[in-house]
């Protein structure tokens, strides 16, 4: 693995001769990795309009699913220190994780075969990734985001309704849109929300959700592509799993949730040589020995209800399915 300082180099070095690569990049944006996009042999992965992975025949069956999430009182010490910090004004959102053991008939090669997603991404025996949330995407020298906040069980009544009025998602993804207009004014001119909380179903192994997006656009320089390394980092981490303001809010996370997420709400990303196209690393389960760990979570504000946050992170433990 590399550091900031290497990754950044190489991929200003790539961007400037229009070489295409592609990356990863862990949560805390320290460490990393840049991949030729052609060679399968260590990654495999998916984004809107191109892969490179291997299609399993037969497909396989997703016959066992086992959660053992972390119990209620556990969960519930990292979210009352949350709290504290809210009340306190050091932050006034955060996206609280936690991991979850599951159990499943299936390898981390076999789900990413099975899933379904926007963004999919397979680090051999590491972790398996089915994202439906993008990080950036620049085409043509415009830059747009996309920060999901709002998940609701499509099965209920007036689901997509009851999402949109429900103050406390509309204030937390009010505080995510404000968040990245700012982080892309950093790198970017004529940053603009282009549509404000539209609504996407998903189809998981477990139930159908909604959830909830923005789009938020601005203008680069016309030589992004020499910077290409430096724009990228200098929007770590995503805003939507970390939390405002960053600096303070991460340090809360490291006390609060006191595991390693590692490549877990880290960045994946497709460079053409012109274009990028990347998502952030969430629906994710990696390999931890023999044990497949599932890391998700949600977003903390001062109207949040801990047994209302812990259910919603448990009812992101699935497998989207087509």
């Amino acid at each position: 693995m590399k550091n900031a300082a290497e990754i950044i180099k190489q991929m200003n070095l790539l961007g400037n001769q229009g070489k295409p690569f592609v990356f990863l990049i862990d949560f805390e944006g320290t460490t990393g990795e840049i991949f030729d996009p052609n060679n399968t042999s260590q990654l495999l992965w998916q984004v809107p309009g191109k892969r490179f992975s291997n299609e399993m025949q037969p497909i396989p069956q997703l016959k066992k699913w086992e959660v053992f999430p972390v119990a209620f009182s556990t969960y519930k010490k990292g979210f009352n220190q949350i709290k504290h910090h809210i009340l306190s004004g050091d932050t006034y959102l955060l996206n609280y994780t936690q991991p979850t053991q599951i159990e499943c008939n299936l390898t981390l090669e076999e789900i990413y075969s099975i899933s379904s997603a926007p963004y999919k991404v397979l680090l051999k025996n590491r972790f398996v990734c089915f994202s439906p949330e993008c990080f950036i995407k620049i085409e043509a020298g415009k830059i747009s985001s996309f920060p999901m906040k709002g998940t609701i069980d499509a099965t209920i009544e007036n689901a997509p309704e009851r999402i949109l009025k429900d103050s406390k998602e509309t204030a937390e993804h009010n505080t995510i849109v404000d968040l990245i207009r700012n982080d892309l004014s950093r790198v970017a001119e004529k940053v603009t929300v282009e549509k404000f909380r539209y609504l996407e179903r998903l189809n998981t192994n477990r139930k159908d959700l909604w959830q909830v997006s923005s789009k938020i656009t601005g203008d680069l320089p016309s030589n992004y592509a020499s910077k290409i390394g430096d724009i990228l980092f200098k929007l770590l981490p995503a805003g939507s799993i970390s939390g405002a303001p960053k600096k303070k809010t991460i340090e809360i996370i490291k006390q609060a949730e006191k595991y390693s997420r590692g490549f877990y709400t880290g960045i994946f990303g497709v460079f053409d040589g012109i274009n990028l196209d990347s998502c952030v690393l969430i629906r994710f389960i990696e390999q931890q020995g023999d044990q497949l760990v599932y890391k998700s979570g949600g977003g903390i504000t001062f109207m949040s209800d801990s047994k209302n946050e812990y259910d919603e992170m448990l009812k992101k433990v699935y497998v989207p399915v087509g």
